[in-house]
């Protein structure tokens, strides 16, 4: 699914196919994490995987929200994975990657600080 917004600077989602993400003019076909001036590979391993850690990665990059797309269907992890976020007052939608990618641009557009985590295998 090719993805269109203009007038974004920065990281910008093209395009999204189970299994790869195009970011900018780069094809991902691992898991990544992606905000409008960052873009770096995430090391979690799949949704069933998810550690604290996982999510600790994330805060890191401090971020106002956090869209986190699960894979090809939305699945919600447990609430204590993401401590590190809530505790530091980030928000969090879950969404599948397709979902993820789309609303990534949008809220980027909008000039906000927001990180998609997306899980691609």
């Amino acid at each position: 699914m090719k993805l269109h917004l203009d007038n974004t600077a920065g990281y910008l989602i093209k395009a999204y196919n189970v299994g790869s993400v195009q970011v900018n003019d780069e094809t991902y076909t691992h898991n990544i994490i992606v905000m409008p001036e960052l873009l770096t590979p995430w090391q979690a391993s799949s949704f069933d995987a998810l550690t604290e850690a996982d999510f600790e990665v994330i805060a890191a990059c401090k971020p106002e929200l956090v869209l986190l797309g699960t894979g090809e269907k939305q699945q919600f992890p447990d609430y204590g994975l993401m401590v590190s976020l809530i505790k530091a007052g980030i928000g969090v939608e879950v969404m599948n990657t397709q979902a993820a990618c789309r609303t990534y641009n949008i809220v980027a557009s909008e000039g906000r600080q927001v990180a998609a985590a997306l899980l691609l295998g």
